[in-house]
């Protein structure tokens, strides 16, 4: 004996499973590949992101600048002060470790920030960058403002100062020549 079933509607028989209809169809705007939106939400063919991208918001212009922020810690200081003193006084790492008797890598670390000299190393350092160790310890805006009041105490290096700011490049280093065979004690011939 056979039993009827009665009919089964589609919708009905497939409720899992989505219809084409109500998948969402997109463009890639890279590959512009017309494809269904997939579960990550990336392309078939080119693999990038099909969602819009958020206009990227621009940071508030400041009529007031920021000051810049301290460096927290004092290594940095340290390390920015020897490597300024060692270019002012024009030694070179492997001879400022060789006044130092320590090696050359230990200023590099130094300057680098890898290293904190001790008190004791500090001190060395002072004197063999002919410096107080104070010098050392303040930061760079400090130290050159006392570097060019002591310079400016002298009445010839301040008058000096107030021609070599009008010079330009070529002149700078023809007056710099002139003042480097005066200081070695050369004369130059004039014909």
């Amino acid at each position: 004996m056979a039993t009827m079933m009665a009919p089964i509607s589609a919708m009905e028989a497939q409720p899992q499973a989505v219809s084409s209809t109500e998948r969402e169809v997109l463009r890639c705007d890279h590959c512009k590949l017309v494809q269904f939106r997939t579960s990550a939400d990336t392309c078939r063919r080119c693999k990038k992101s099909l969602l819009p991208e958020l206009p990227t918001v621009q940071p508030a212009i400041s009529l007031v600048p920021e000051p810049a922020p301290k460096s927290a810690e004092g290594g940095l200081q340290v390390a920015s002060a020897v490597r300024d003193l060692r270019h002012v006084r024009n030694l070179s790492q492997r001879q400022l470790a060789a006044r130092m008797n320590v090696p050359r890598t230990y200023i590099s670390k130094i300057e680098n920030g890898k290293a904190m000299p001790t008190l004791s190393s500090l001190d060395r350092l002072a004197r063999a960058l002919q410096v107080d160790i104070s010098a050392l310890l303040r930061d760079a805006p400090t130290r050159h403002q006392d570097e060019t009041a002591v310079l400016m105490a002298d009445p010839f290096l301040a008058e000096i100062a107030k021609y070599s700011a009008h010079l330009n490049s070529t002149q700078k280093s023809i007056f710099l020549n002139h003042v480097r065979e005066i200081a070695q004690g050369r004369t130059r011939r004039t014909a």
